[in-house]
């Protein structure tokens, strides 16, 4: 297991235009060889953007975008002709395939602070797809076969447990809270990647018990 403090992401974004980017992994200017990917996971940003701020219309391809909004709303526009909502605790996902257009704006009164994570697919190509889930739950894994992956929410109060699937890569990302995972105290923005994951469990380190922390756990088969 290795731990990623958030304090260890890349800052980026644009100041001026209202946007504040964090990356995981290798992303637009920062390059390091030895972080480009860890599983199917290429990319695991944390976007926050000012009211009227965002991503205008750009190009994806061979990419599959999972969004996980964290505090206001999201705006998703795309080449299908699509316009969407997308609201804490609602997963979204762009298929980008052979190629789309897309632009995620903030167009909402409040500060818009959302997770966004990109696989690679198991094969190139195909045609572009897209699905929302409003509300998802703990005990509903939202599966991404076309990666290879399945992406678990945990949110945990003080003291409540949950157990990590097993798996050959996981990938965990706290996304409000603290928890401890094997030992080890997350918050939010810290991560962890494991591999030949077996027995390991979540435990919420809140300070009350309304003080419940959220957790994003991929499960990932081994590249290639």
């Amino acid at each position: 297991m290795s731990v990623r403090y958030a304090e260890d992401r890349y800052p980026g974004g644009e100041e001026a235009a209202g946007i504040a980017s964090l990356h995981a992994f290798s992303f637009g200017g920062f390059y390091d060889p030895g972080n480009l990917r860890f599983g199917a996971l290429i990319a695991c940003n944390e976007e926050r953007l000012a009211p009227g701020a965002g991503f205008d219309e750009h190009r994806h391809s061979h990419t599959e975008i999972v969004t996980w909004v964290v505090t206001g709303e999201l705006t998703h526009r795309d080449s299908a002709g699509r316009t969407t909502l997308v609201r804490p605790g609602d997963l979204q996902r762009l298929a980008s395939a052979a190629g789309v257009l897309h632009s995620e704006r903030n167009e909402g009164p409040e500060p818009l602070v959302f997770v966004q994570m990109w696989l690679a697919p198991l094969e190139p190509g195909g045609d572009p797809a897209y699905d929302i889930v409003r509300g998802i739950a703990d005990s509903t894994p939202y599966a991404l076969p076309e990666a290879g992956a399945m992406l678990h929410v945990r949110r945990l109060g003080p003291g409540e447990r949950s157990a990590v699937p097993d798996g050959a890569y996981l990938y965990v990302h706290v996304v409000r809270g603290a928890v401890l995972l094997d030992g080890e105290e997350l918050r939010p923005g810290d991560s962890a990647r494991i591999t030949e994951a077996r027995g390991l469990e979540l435990t919420g380190h809140g300070a009350d018990d309304e003080d419940r922390s959220e957790v994003l756990v991929w499960e990932m088969a081994p590249p290639g």
